[in-house]
């Protein structure tokens, strides 16, 4: 290939600007000249990953789909393989570059094959100078913010035979109609804003996502009705901070109005994710007080217990406001299951800092949380900060705090031993083809004999036993 037919290469500085208040909706149209040019031709895309990254590649495989591409389940077997990275943590960015240079291979054996880096990872300037300068095998490149122009790209690279490289570091834009192959045949993805303004210290979610805009309710309500409509039971609602939903509209209209409205549709479960504590009002609360199809299970990142790595996270809350919002969650809603997420080892995280955490997990009592190893990210102001915690400190304060999450797991699991849950039937269990597993409304993994054919149903499932990681019983016939 030659050297870049297009470039528009990343930028933190202008990744940072929030100007514009308006937000550009668009609607995707695919051009009918560009209908079959994947005709005979195949695909695989490889996620990496938050829910929005999965989101993303249900787009891309609908895109590559209305062109006339055919997904497989190998990079062997395909013509096109994408990539759509991850950049919050260092270890998926390592993982993605270690599977870039494994494909060296297969690109020289078959030189017409496509391989494609997209998502986050190309919103960092020293993601693409590493790829120009180590893995010419790269042939196209795209961020976040234009997955809608794939067609585009595809149809320039096969004529052109030129690499692309188109990367927009602006403040985003909201596109609707991109057709979505949904990878699950009952639950769905549905984005209700994209983008962050948060700008945590040590976070390039902001940088990478650009500002936080919100969908119209109309086109959310519509689609949740037709996702109900063809036979989905639940949705989750996808945002980096699904609270601040609507802030950026025209209307008086918030994340509370929003979830009053869906909870009149037809769909029968509502989840969201992911939900910020300085923005997670009161009237949400009452909302998802109301029940129904608004599911008892909360995911609230805490990320640490200590008001002084609050401050320095940037968080914008305390301690002391967040275990407020957690009584009235509870008083409000008392059988809610809450799940967080919680980094050790931030720079100048000092024991007493460490164990304010601790005490805050053992006072709310977290059933699950993705607990984390600080990992610096360039371009963020955290990845500066002075750091002399020791690895071998940072990896003994993860495992007592992992601990303590996994016996607030159990406990939370313990109190529906005898129960009759309702669970939304996922799959065979894989690691017992005799039994079948699902998710309870605690978002609570339940394993259970039965046949294939309750796959994608509501079943009633009284639970027997109570095990840390899930919950074991017995299907209730109907």
């Amino acid at each position: 290939m030659k050297d870049y037919g297009k470039y528009f290469g990343p930028s933190i500085r202008d990744a940072r600007k929030r100007i514009n208040k308006n937000t550009k909706n668009l609607i995707f149209n695919l051009d009918e000249k560009l209908i079959g040019l994947g005709n005979d031709k195949t695909y695989i895309v490889k996620t990496y990953g938050c829910q929005g990254n999965i989101a993303d590649s249900e787009k891309i495989a609908g895109i590559m789909d209305e062109l006339g591409f055919s997904e497989v389940n190998t990079e062997e077997e395909a013509d096109v393989i994408f990539f759509n990275t991850c950049a919050i943590r260092d270890n998926a960015e390592q993982r993605v570059f270690g599977e870039l240079g494994r494909l060296k291979g297969l690109k020289e054996s078959n030189p017409d094959r496509l391989i494609i880096l997209c998502g986050c990872m190309p919103q960092e300037e020293s993601t693409i100078e590493k790829v120009k300068k180590t893995y010419d095998q790269v042939d196209i490149i795209f961020g976040t913010h234009n997955i809608h122009k794939l067609p585009e790209y595809l149809s320039e690279a096969y004529l052109s035979k030129e690499r692309i490289l188109e990367v927009y570091s602006f403040e985003g834009e909201i596109v609707e109609s991109i057709p979505q192959k949904r990878a699950h045949k009952t639950k769905a993805w549905v984005n209700i804003m994209y983008g962050c303004d948060e700008f945590c210290t040590y976070c390039i979610v902001p940088y990478t996502r650009g500002k936080e805009r919100s969908r119209s309710p109309e086109e959310i309500i519509k689609e949740v009705e037709h996702l109900s409509e063809v036979g989905f039971i639940e949705v989750t609602l996808l945002g980096q901070n699904v609270n601040s939903y609507g802030k950026d509209l025209d209307i008086d209209y918030g994340f509370a109005d929003l979830l009053l409205d869906l909870h009149k549709t037809s769909i029968k479960r509502i989840r969201f994710t992911t939900s910020h504590p300085r923005d997670l009002d009161d009237e949400t609360i009452n909302a998802m007080a109301k029940r129904g199809n608004i599911m008892p299970h909360l995911h609230l990142p805490v990320q640490s217990g200590s008001n002084d790595i609050l401050k320095k996270m940037n968080r914008k809350y305390t301690k002391e406001s967040y275990l407020e919002i957690i009584n009235k969650l509870k008083t409000a809603i008392p059988d809610i299951a809450i799940t967080t997420d919680i980094i050790v080892g931030f720079p100048g995280e000092t024991d007493e800092d460490f164990q304010a955490t601790l005490d805050l997990v053992s006072e709310v009592d977290f059933e699950g949380a993705f607990t984390f190893i600080f990992s610096p990210r360039e371009g963020t102001p955290a990845a500066k900060y002075v750091d002399n915690t020791t690895e071998e400190v940072k990896k003994a304060r993860l495992q007592t705090l992992n601990k303590a999450i996994n016996d607030g797991f159990a406990r939370g699991n313990a109190r529906f031993e005898g129960e009759v849950v309702e669970v939304l039937v996922d799959s065979v269990s894989p690691k017992n083809d005799k039994m079948l597993t699902g998710y309870s409304i605690h978002n609570k993994v339940v394993n259970f004999e039965g046949g294939k054919e309750l796959i994608g149903k509501l079943v009633q499932v009284k639970i027997q036993k109570a095990y840390t990681w899930h919950l074991k019983g017995a299907l209730l016939q109907s």
